[in-house]
């Protein structure tokens, strides 16, 4: 879908948070506001509520093994999900985007702002080459400013033009729960992820 950052790009001033309004009770949720339990696959620093039909996939650098993103499929949709480590009172959103858009112009592809649900977010057609063929794919790239958090998430497929389709990702975004944990680290840094620790929450997913 695209390349898979490991840190975030450093801004030259702080900027304000960027999330939905009611974030706090709608999701996505910081595990401080989750609640009562609900069934989840535990993933380190995401949780993630199983849903019929949803496949989900662990991106896993091949030079250490190091999980870096999950993603999502549902209904022929996708979405790439990766927390990172931010400040505890200023954004990281509305720093990034623009670097975001001028990465993907830099590789031949297009993008511009619009608003969404989750606020402003980049709408990008970006260049792929599958099965020696070259071709374009339109994405949505969206940020959501948290407590002590910031999440990255990439939707491709008909989510990424389809309202109706979108609706259902929107839903997945909203159910995640980040777990920032006590452990100080950079901002930008990627939060740590990982492959479940029981046999039950292996049989989620399949790996790739």
């Amino acid at each position: 879908m695209s390349d898979i950052p490991t840190s975030l790009p450093e801004a030259e001033e702080e900027y304000e948070k960027s999330a939905p309004a009611n974030r706090a009770l709608e999701g996505p949720l910081d595990e401080h506001e989750a609640g009562a339990i609900k069934p989840s696959v535990d993933l380190g620093s995401l949780r993630i509520e199983p849903r019929r039909g949803m496949q989900l996939r662990l991106e896993i650098e091949k030079t250490n093994s190091r999980v870096v993103a999950v993603t999502l499929e549902y209904n022929g949709s996708t979405v790439q999900l990766q927390p990172f480590a931010a400040p505890r009172s200023s954004g990281l959103w509305h720093g990034i985007r623009a670097q975001i858009g001028d990465q993907i112009r830099t590789q031949g592809g297009t993008a511009t702002e619009a608003e969404g649900p989750f606020g402003p977010e980049i709408q990008a057609v970006v260049p792929v080459q599958a099965e020696g063929k070259f071709g374009t794919r339109p994405v949505r790239f969206v940020g959501i400013d948290g407590p002590r958090w910031f999440l990255r998430a990439v939707i491709g497929g008909p989510a990424a033009t389809q309202a109706e389709a979108a609706e259902s990702i929107h839903q997945i975004i909203r159910s995640v729960v980040v777990a920032r944990g006590a452990t100080p680290m950079p901002p930008r840094d990627l939060l740590p992820l990982r492959v479940p620790a029981t046999p039950e929450d292996s049989s989620a997913l399949s790996e790739e």
